[in-house]
């Protein structure tokens, strides 16, 4: 288990555990990050994390890209 930051790219990884405050992880499961989905590094970027997760791109920031475990 590790930190979405720290992935590698273009490696299809399985959302184990997401962390944060209760209005992050709500914020995050808005945007699709649910326990058992899956997710893709796509690039980092200035500190942003460009993501694949349900087939849509979504950049967020390294803070909550950590608080994200697969």
């Amino acid at each position: 288990m590790m930190p979405l930051a720290l992935a590698n790219r273009e490696e299809d990884y399985t959302i184990i555990r997401i962390g944060g405050s209760p209005e992050m992880k709500r914020h995050l499961e808005n945007l699709g990050f649910v326990v058992g989905g899956n997710v893709k590094v796509m690039n980092t970027l200035n500190g942003n994390v460009i993501v694949n997760v349900k087939e849509t791109r979504i950049a967020i920031s390294e803070e909550m890209a950590r608080r994200i475990m697969v």
